[in-house]
């Protein structure tokens, strides 16, 4: 478990150093936007990897079981994944869904982690989805304490929030299907829907 916590700490220390904005605005100072951007997502890079090597020795080493959670929550994470997919799909679409969330990429983060937190009740799923949530929590405060909201709302009255609103529905829906039937197995090795281990 300990390169899951590395990776834990690289990717999402990573993502938290941008919180800090004067910081961040001093090294960009000092280095340039062009190689901070480069080095954020090298070291973003190296964090998920060794998220994904280090969750994989520990699913190998077997699980270590916190709680056992019920049938349903498996049933509500299903469908709060779906509407993660729908809401990161928004962040693209300036509409409607994309201003009520205000932050919609972060939103839908907040949602997969807690639905994942309900499905699993083991420690390193718990560990791995319990520091990404807490991450996009204080992410969106910070996002809200700098004012960036408008920054990545839609404009009020958008010509085209019907349309962006339907796109992000469909191709959050078409994203969150072929993940869930085939990814999710391929990538991750765990069935998601039972009778497809």
């Amino acid at each position: 478990m300990t390169l899951l916590v590395l990776g834990l700490i690289v990717f999402l220390g990573t993502h938290a150093f941008s919180m800090a904005r004067k910081a961040r605005a001093d090294v960009i100072a000092k280095i340039g936007e062009g190689p901070y951007k480069g080095l954020y997502s090298l070291l973003s890079l190296i964090g998920i990897v060794l998220i994904a090597i280090g969750f994989g020795r520990y699913r190998a080493a077997g699980y270590i079981p916190v709680w056992d959670p019920p049938i349903w929550t498996r049933h509500l994470a299903l469908l709060l994944v779906w509407l993660a997919f729908m809401a990161v799909a928004a962040a693209y679409l300036p509409g409607r869904i994309k201003r009520r969330l205000k932050h919609p990429m972060l939103a839908g983060v907040k949602l997969w982690a807690f639905a994942h937190l309900l499905a699993n009740g083991d420690l390193g799923s718990i560990l791995l989805f319990g520091s990404i949530l807490v991450w996009a929590v204080l992410a969106r405060i910070s996002a809200k304490y700098r004012d960036v909201a408008v920054e990545h709302g839609a404009p009020r009255d958008g010509l085209h929030d019907n349309r962006n609103d339907a796109l992000a529905i469909v191709i959050g829906t078409v994203a969150y299907l072929v993940f869930v039937i085939w990814l999710h197995p391929l990538l991750i090795g765990v069935p998601v829907l039972p009778g497809r281990a």
